[in-house]
């Protein structure tokens, strides 16, 4: 669901409650239609995030780490120039409108004060984020719309801002019962959620649907078919819903589809799904929309900048299967080689039978006690030469098994890399991250013509995880980063887990001189899990982990980066668990 003027409100209360009077310390704009201010006040501090994206603009605070350029753009540079050190002043609202105003005191080249408004637009598509400054003049948008783009209402530097065309519905929190029961009245829809969507400014269907259900035990009513008792019901419920924001009395919650991919929010609690999705409950609005919208934004952002990556591996280990087919058929020809070798020595042993121009021979078969075999012969050639031809043939087939074997013994291992390098595609999370998996494939010959653009980023330390009982754990973000963690990083002592039979991270338990049986079992348990998360196998209702000490971990001569074998290992069978492995970051 969008985010609507309703919880809009909500989002306001909650700046003006934490961040008021606060000043902007940094600016960030970690991608192209985001913003985040880092705003300090007496004994706090906080990050406020501005997204206008398509398909989920917001405004909120946030606790992430985002990955920002090193050069900051150039609508960064100017809120930088323009609001560095500014004084949150106001956090305005229009009735319930999708607009949000925050007004900043800072002063200008020439020391005199100034107030620079920055709003935010939420619109769908037409999300924007709009610096004002004295005058109503803009400074510039993070969208720049231009007069072909719209002739109702430009925005770019040095127009004059004007709100988003006012729409004819009913602002909930300025007006009563009155004004209500007329707009519904004058809703042609019969649909009695429709008509409060169209009369109230604000409003998403969501939202509409449970005013419904709480007010007539049903979302589904006729609006013509109402009773004087219903009509009364819902103007009560109403009523509440202008209490619960006037007076900040939120039960934020999400509800979640059975995969735990988040669908619906709400302020209020939300009934109308029943017992088809999962309902979640959360301190703030802001945390609210971290929740909702961090990981389907980290996927879809870092989905359109792997898309090639992934294209790429797809298409290289499709092509390794066909081949490997094909090698898998030439092998299975190979395995009646014997049966040539037979007929040459036969053929030997009665070579007196034979005459050239013989298309065939029937001779008795010593190898099977007797029994006649017919053997083909070619009638151009010598008896000699025929003899010839059948261990020619054997060899052949002996030579191909040989390089066949090792050939496919290869590729395999190749296809295992590539599903590896796949499954640490799939998890990245910044820009770094796949700046060195893409180092590594131009490394292994898989991107020909690699050159790195993005020589300031620098590679992402593993990540660091710690147990309930105190104890270190490393998780390798990618093949190199397992390799090091493994391979140099690692004390002999330390234990190494990996998923069996699913591609994943490596993860080292730093055990401290301690010894496996000296471990709390809750910690083995833990880095298990680690492990099995992060992995192909994320999803899995039960995952097979493999834990062993390091120094039974070892790397074949050639391997490909993030391949090792191991011995004398142990199994632990984990559920991962997205909850308790994030308490578990550092």
């Amino acid at each position: 669901m969008a985010l609507d003027g309703a919880f809009l409100y909500a989002i306001a209360a909650e700046i003006r409650e934490k961040a008021l009077g606060s000043r902007v310390d940094r600016i960030y704009q970690p991608s192209r239609e985001e913003i985040v201010f880092l705003l300090r006040g007496k004994g706090w501090s906080g990050k406020l995030m501005l997204s206008s994206a398509a398909d989920s603009p917001r405004i909120h605070f946030t606790t992430a780490e985002t990955e920002n350029p090193k050069s900051p753009p150039m609508f960064c540079m100017l809120l930088r120039k323009h609001l560095s050190g500014a004084k949150l002043t106001a956090v305005r609202q229009l009735g319930l409108d999708r607009v949000l105003y925050l007004d900043f005191d800072t002063r200008n080249e020439l020391g005199d004060a100034v107030t620079i408004t920055a709003a935010i637009e939420i619109m769908g598509r037409h999300s924007n984020i709009i610096i004002i400054g004295p005058g109503g003049r803009v400074l510039d948008s993070i969208k720049r719309v231009d007069i072909e783009m719209s002739s109702v209402r430009p925005v770019y530097p040095g127009s004059l801002y004007t709100p988003p065309p006012a729409q004819e519905k009913l602002d909930l929190l300025g007006t009563g019962r009155e004004e209500w029961e007329a707009a519904l009245s004058a809703q042609p829809d019969r649909d009695l959620a429709k008509a409060l969507m169209k009369a109230f400014m604000g409003f998403s269907s969501t939202l509409c649907r449970e005013v419904v259900l709480s007010a007539l035990k049903t979302a589904d009513a006729d609006k013509a078919a109402l009773t004087p008792d219903q009509w009364d019901r819902l103007f009560f419920e109403l009523k509440k819903l202008k209490e619960t924001l006037l007076e900040n009395n939120l039960r934020c919650t999400v509800l979640y589809e059975q995969g735990g991919r988040p669908r619906e929010f709400s302020f209020i609690e939300l009934r109308q799904y029943g017992a088809l999705l999962l309902s979640k409950p959360f301190d703030g609005p802001s945390a609210l929309l971290e929740a909702f919208y961090s990981e389907r934004v980290r996927l879809t952002r870092m989905k359109q900048r792997s898309n090639d990556l992934l294209r790429m591996l797809m298409n290289a280990s499709e092509r390794l299967t066909r081949k490997l087919a094909m090698q898998r058929e030439e092998l299975s020809q190979s395995a009646d080689r014997e049966a040539l070798k037979e007929k040459g020595d036969l053929l030997s042993a009665y070579v007196y039978q034979l005459q050239k121009g013989m298309q065939s021979v029937e001779l008795e078969d010593f190898y099977h006690d007797g029994q006649k075999i017919t053997i083909e012969l070619d009638p151009a050639l010598t008896p000699v030469q025929n003899i010839q031809h059948y261990y020619k043939e054997y060899r052949k087939a002996a030579t191909a098994e040989q390089m066949l074997t090792g050939l496919i013994e290869k590729g395999e291992q190749e296809l295992v890399y590539l599903d590896s390098v796949f499954d640490a595609v799939s998890r990245t999370a910044g820009e770094s991250e796949l700046l060195e998996i893409r180092q590594e494939l131009a490394e292994q010959g898989y991107l020909k013509h690699y050159k790195n653009k993005n020589k300031l980023l620098k590679a992402q330390p593993p990540l660091q995880y710690r147990s309930s009982d105190g104890y270190l754990i490393w998780c390798g973000r990618n093949n190199r980063q397992n390799d090091r963690l493994t391979l140099r990083e690692a004390r002999p002592e330390d234990i190494w887990f990996h998923t069996q039979g699913f591609a994943g991270s490596h993860v080292i338990l730093v055990t401290g001189g301690k010894t496996l049986d000296e471990l709390p079992d809750r910690t083995v348990e833990e880095a298990a899990m680690v492990a099995a998360y992060n992995s192909k196998a994320r999803s899995a209702a039960l995952v097979p982990v493999d834990y062993t000490p390091v120094k039974n971990v070892r790397k074949p001569g050639g391997a490909k980066p993030g391949m090792v074998i191991f011995d004398h290992y142990f199994t632990l069978y984990t559920t991962p668990d997205e909850e308790k492995v994030a308490a578990l970051l550092v």
